[in-house]
C-alpha cells in the first residue's frame, strides 16, 4: 500500500496538486474500504481516524483519484454516486432495485462474448461496464422472509 500511496502522491504533486494529511488519510481509507462507497460513507469512515476530514475533501479526493485512473465513479440509479478502486480485477455488477445491494461477479463467458462481438465489428474496446438491474434473492417477488426459496 505504501508504494501505491507514494505513486499517487507523486502524480498529484506532478500535476500541481497539494499534499495534505487529510487527503492522504482519505486515500488510504478509500483503498482499505474494498467496496463501492459514497462520499458520505467514506467521510464517516475517514472521520473515525481523523476528525479534521470534511466531505468536501473526500469529494475532491475521489474525483482526483477517478481522474488519475485509480477509481471509477458509478451511478447505480440510487440518486448518489459510488466510487470503487480500479486496482481490483475487472468485474461486473448485479444491482438490486429494492434494497440497493450491489454484488460483484466475474463471468468469463460474458468477457469472451464481448471480445467476439467487438472483433466481428472491427471495434477495439478500451473498457466496458456491465450492470444488471433486478432483485436480489431476498427482495425478489415471492422471496421468503429468511431469504430462502
Amino acid at each position: 500500500m505504501k508504494t501505491l500511496l507514494r505513486r499517487i502522491d507523486s502524480e498529484i504533486a506532478a500535476g500541481g496538486g497539494k499534499r495534505s494529511k487529510s487527503r492522504q488519510h482519505v486515500i488510504e481509507t478509500f483503498f482499505r474500504a474494498g467496496t463501492h462507497v459514497t462520499v458520505e460513507e467514506l467521510t464517516r469512515t475517514a472521520r473515525r481516524g481523523s476528525r479534521n476530514v470534511g466531505a468536501a475533501t473526500v469529494y475532491r479526493t475521489l474525483k482526483l483519484l477517478a481522474r488519475l485512473g485509480y477509481a471509477t465513479e458509478h451511478d447505480f440509479g440510487e440518486g448518489v454516486r459510488r466510487y470503487e478502486s480500479n486496482l481490483s480485477p475487472h468485474h461486473d455488477h448485479l444491482v438490486c432495485r429494492k434494497c440497493g445491494v450491489v454484488s460483484e461477479f466475474k463471468e468469463p463467458g460474458i468477457e469472451m462474448m464481448q471480445d467476439e462481438v467487438a472483433r466481428r465489428h472491427g471495434f477495439r474496446p478500451t473498457t466496458h461496464r456491465l450492470d444488471i438491474y433486478g432483485y436480489c434473492r431476498r427482495c425478489a417477488p415471492g422471496a421468503r422472509e429468511d431469504g430462502a426459496r
